[in-house]
């Protein structure tokens, strides 16, 4: 089983309509066919959303966004409007909000990879290969790439995953414009991340992105380069052939599936409430991911 624990109800504002409930998001559609995109501090592992929230993580993850688009804004255009709280909203909004513009979506999740590890490893140890990609013999858990590579994947609902594809299938779906436009514009915004993220101290190992098209213009949505769509490693600590420690939600997945928890993830039981300490410990992460990458105070 997988899913919501407890499903929210969604906000009922007025002026907006509501559209989605997403595992961190929601998503309504203001009167001027704005998409008005509102960051919970809901989290999500092993394809359950769990029923405890991160406090401050919807809007480590909005704040972080904007950085990135700024930083990328030369390699692609995004999607966000504004960050201004819509009239009668809640006012916990504030801070975790994105007025952005309505986009043909492209229903592929589009994955670099410049590190071997999750999905990919899992393929690779199989095969050799990563969506259908031939890799060289002897790579490990956490090595780094000959060179970074385009891995697309399927968007999933909420509950199930997303499926690794070929470059094909993309190009068969999407044609083949479309496919090498993606593919391009992927590789050229993790390299530009990359290395912003290197300076910093920090490996970023792989990431998802979402884009649409703003008339002929491929442009980017959703939240960039954030804990929740990234691995980022400390540098300094980076070892092959193991789990990279990383800046995300390991905490609470490595609970989760510990003793103390109680639950098995196998079953038909929903997970547990997280404890507080686990809490705390993935809010500090996500605040030092924040920091780092972006030299601010997160105060």
């Amino acid at each position: 089983m997988s899913g919501f624990v407890e499903k929210p109800e969604p906000v009922q504002v007025p002026g907006l309509t509501h559209l989605h409930t997403g595992k961190v998001r929601d998503l309504y559609r203001n009167a001027a066919g704005d998409l008005v995109m509102v960051a919970s501090d809901r989290t999500s592992a092993y394809d359950w959303v769990l029923p405890t929230e991160i406090p401050d993580k919807g809007r480590v993850l909005t704040r972080l966004s904007l950085w990135w688009f700024e930083q990328l804004a030369d390699l692609a255009p995004h999607h966000v409007l504004s960050t201004d709280v819509p009239a009668g909203a809640p006012a916990d909004w504030a801070g975790r909000t994105l007025v952005c513009k309505s986009l043909r979506m492209v229903p592929v999740e589009c994955v670099a990879r410049g590190y071997l590890t999750g999905s990919g490893l899992t393929e690779y140890e199989e095969s050799r290969t990563v969506c259908g990609l031939a890799l060289p013999e002897g790579l490990a858990n956490g090595s780094e790439l000959p060179a970074p590579i385009f891995t697309p994947a399927t968007k999933a609902a909420v509950g199930e995953h997303d499926e690794n594809v070929s470059y094909e299938e993309v190009a068969r779906q999407v044609g083949p414009e479309v496919a090498a436009q993606l593919r391009q514009t992927t590789l050229a915004v993790y390299g530009r991340a990359r290395d912003i993220a290197r300076e910093r101290g920090l490996i970023l190992a792989d990431t998802k992105f979402e884009f649409g098209y703003q008339d002929d213009r491929l442009t980017l949505a959703d939240e960039v380069l954030t804990p929740d769509s990234s691995r980022f490693w400390p540098a300094d600590q980076w070892q092959p052939g193991r789990a990279q420690p990383s800046f995300d939600k390991q905490f609470v997945r490595d609970w989760l599936t510990s003793p103390a928890s109680g639950w098995d993830r196998t079953g038909e039981r929903p997970p547990p409430a997280l404890p507080q300490d686990i809490v705390d410990a993935t809010r500090a992460k996500y605040i030092e991911a924040y920091e780092r990458l972006t030299g601010l105070s997160w105060v």
